[in-house]
């Protein structure tokens, strides 16, 4: 008897396993829309995973095969089952595996003998626990691969694809989400149950699930592939632990973000830990800014909490981008209308003056008390025909793009009423989206059927719609952004290998600052002159030679942060300054670090004034080359005011980088300064970027500070390690 009526950013790559470079459209059928499961492991007993997902499949109305696989059972759940896979006598797209660990390995070499083309292993006890569940894993997917099935977990709750058409619900998991746009590929099982219920409870449309539990085979980037091109997905939705494979995921994903967006929550506010460094980019590299490098690089919309996963998810409805951040708030209570406008300005929303002619079509619509600004205050006699006349009058202001309407239950007028009527004045300007906000314990559940309906997410929490209107706005400011593809600028490249030639054949893991900056200059940035001395006469000479005023530094490979030892001297003016000044680093340095090298002094011209910032790179294990800018100088680590990107990269992600610093008014016009020239940072970052990419021999590099003036940038510090 049949049942029914008929990244995580990771790759398996990481770990070794053969991959293929791209899945042509619809490689994971089998396991997303398949005609025939087979359910490994189905019990009688209702207390376990095997039972409950049966049931699932079953209840939920699954339109194709169900076969339950007991062999010491004739029926599960009043359907007849079979001993095992080979006895089922037809093909099977995908075998749902519920057995213990130690079992697993056979059934999936009987799957494989019997033709099933994909596996769902729900069974835990893999790499997740280390030890022998490395060796388990490893040889499931041997297994996997020698009979060239696909495979989601193990370790993983399952999968579920709630389109009419499938109905199938292949997880343990209680409750079924609405069907929807939204595709969602989850790292952890016990989120995932959160994601479903919360989806069902707040009618977040879902139309594919996946739990990739520990993923040596099927990762979120093949899901991104398989969701690329389904018409059946607009929004994809990711819950991650750990990046594997960066690089990849950058070139999927920027690619996919062009046509849908895709929303991530990365937990874990640490991906490396604290770790030692030796340079200002490495130790800040260790941290969480480099996710949100990859995923702002990819134009991929990040979540901080599962709150606002869905506050973000419920804007992408078949409602249009805002055509800018101009953003009109009504409500019936000031307090609310405050709040909103405040958490809208907090995000980057716009909330201007209403046009003169829109407070004229307003006037007579409302009571003399009302506040006829933005936020309208329509006060608390508002009624359902207030907010329709309301809404459609502010929606009709050219200036403004977007609405936010607010609704607070006063006695004797219904939220449904009041949401049919945001509805009927939307309608009106389908050219402009409304969020709206019902508030009151009362307020949404009476009302969200009908928002719903209509496409209009309907939100709590003032902050929730500010968040889902920040991440429609960024989401139409990716697409508009113009596609360029890099192109290298012209550099000095032969220069550049012999320099790091040079210190590679004497095994020196750390290029002299003069070094450096040679290095620098041979790729365009510019540096302030400078030249090693070994004595104070030889000091004195060279700051007649670059004219003073100069800067002496201490050179030394075994010292990273001159100034914690007593290696600088700035403002030397003349050469009786630059003769102490020699004496004074070399007897400071022997006293605070007794046992490090000495090859010389640094005799610098002394660039006076500009604005600190500094620009490096680090190498990172699964990022590979990640370059960073910010606000410079000595405080650079605790301030952490930085951005990163992975190299290389051309004009637009430079300037993203400048502008996505908090301090990035800073880099104005202040106190009669002229503001600085983004154009030579651009252009600087531009070429860091460049010279990561050409000598994968640079673990890391800083430039601190890099003085920025309003005609030009100049690099006057410069520290350069290669890679052991």
């Amino acid at each position: 008897m049949r049942a029914g009526t008929t990244t995580d950013f990771d790759d398996a790559a990481e770990r070794g396993a053969p991959r293929r470079e791209r899945l042509p459209s619809g490689m994971l059928d089998m396991i997303l829309k398949p005609r025939t499961i087979a359910v490994v492991g189905a019990s009688r007993s209702p207390n376990t995973i095997g039972h409950q997902i049966l049931a699932n499949l079953v209840h939920r109305g699954f339109t194709g095969s169900v076969f339950p696989v007991n062999p010491k059972a004739s029926a599960v759940n009043s359907i007849r089952a079979v001993p095992s896979v080979g006895a089922i006598g037809e093909p099977v797209d995908v075998a749902i595996i519920v057995v213990p660990k130690e079992r697993v390995a056979n059934v999936a070499e009987e799957c494989g003998a019997a033709g099933v083309r994909g596996l769902v292993v729900i069974s835990a006890g893999f790499r997740e626990v280390g030890g022998e569940g490395v060796a388990r894993e490893q040889a499931l997917m041997e297994i996997v691969r020698r009979h060239g099935m696909r495979m989601v977990g193990p370790n993983c709750m399952g999968v579920i694809n709630a389109d009419p058409a499938f109905s199938m619900n292949a997880t343990f998991a209680p409750v079924m989400p609405p069907f929807g746009a939204a595709a969602f590929v989850s790292q952890s099982g016990a989120f995932g149950l959160s994601v479903l219920d919360y989806a069902s409870e707040y009618g977040i449309g879902v139309g594919q699930f996946v739990s990739v539990g520990n993923k040596p085979d099927v990762s979120g980037n093949d899901l991104l592939l398989q969701w690329e091109s389904d018409p059946a997905v607009s929004t994809i939705l990711m819950y991650v632990e750990n990046v594997g494979n960066p690089q990849k995921f950058l070139d999927i994903a920027s690619r996919i973000t062009r046509r849908k967006p895709i929303i991530a929550l990365k937990s874990g506010r640490s991906m490396s830990g604290a770790r030692a460094a030796a340079s200002h980019t490495g130790a800040l590299a260790a941290s969480d800014a480099t996710v949100d490098a990859l995923l702002q690089q990819a134009g991929v919309l990040r979540a901080r909490s599962m709150e606002e996963l869905f506050d973000m998810a419920m804007a992408f409805t078949p409602q249009p981008m805002p055509r800018s951040r101009r953003t009109a708030v009504i409500t019936n209570a000031g307090g609310p209308g405050i709040l909103v406008a405040d958490a809208l300005e907090a995000h980057g929303i716009e909330v201007p003056e209403l046009d003169a002619a829109t407070v004229a079509a307003l006037t007579p619509l409302l009571p003399g008390e009302a506040s006829l600004r933005n936020p309208l205050d329509m006060i608390a006699a508002a009624t359902p025909s207030s907010y329709r006349a309301a809404l459609g009058a502010v929606l009709a202001d050219p200036g403004i793009h977007a609405a936010v309407a607010i609704f607070v239950p006063p006695l004797g007028i219904r939220a449904e009423d009041v949401a049919e009527a945001i509805v009927a004045a939307a309608a009106t300007h389908p050219a402009k989206p409304v969020l709206a906000v019902l508030m009151g314990r009362e307020g949404l559940p009476a009302g969200r059927a009908e928002l719903r309906a209509a496409g209009i997410p309907a939100y709590i929490f003032p902050e929730s719609a500010a968040r889902a209107l920040q991440a429609l706005n960024k989401q139409r400011e990716w697409l508009e952004r113009p596609i360029v593809p890099w192109e290298p600028l012209p550099v000095d490249h032969g220069r550049a290998r012999s320099i790091i030639d040079a210190a590679r054949a004497t095994t020196r893991h750390k290029l002299g600052e003069l070094e450096a900056l040679e290095l620098f200059a041979a790729y365009g940035i510019p540096t302030a002159p400078a030249r090693v001395a070994t004595s104070a006469e030889e000091a004195a000479a060279i700051g007649e030679e670059l004219g003073y005023p100069v800067v002496l530094k201490i050179v030394s490979p075994d010292i990273v942060h001159k100034s914690d030892v007593g290696g600088i001297v700035t403002g030397v003016d003349d050469a009786d300054e630059a003769v102490a000044g020699y004496d004074r680093i070399i007897d400071a340095v022997r006293r605070g670090a007794p046992a490090a090298t000495i090859t010389g002094v640094l005799v610098q011209r002394m660039v006076r004034g500009g604005r600190e910032l500094i620009a490096g790179m680090s190498r990172e294990r699964l990022f590979g080359p990640l370059v960073m800018f910010g606000l410079g100088g000595i405080y650079v680590e605790a301030l952490g005011d930085v951005t990163f990107r992975m190299a290389p990269f051309g004009d637009a992600e430079a300037r993203d980088m400048v502008r996505g610093i908090r301090g990035v008014s800073l880099l104005g016009a202040i106190r009669g300064e002229p503001a600085v020239d983004v154009d030579a940072i651009v252009a600087v970052l531009r070429r860091i970027s460049q010279l990561a990419a050409d000598f994968p021999e640079i673990a890391e590099l800083d430039v601190n500070p890099l003085l920025a003036f309003g005609d030009g940038v100049v690099a006057v510090d410069a520290r350069v390690m290669l890679a052991e």
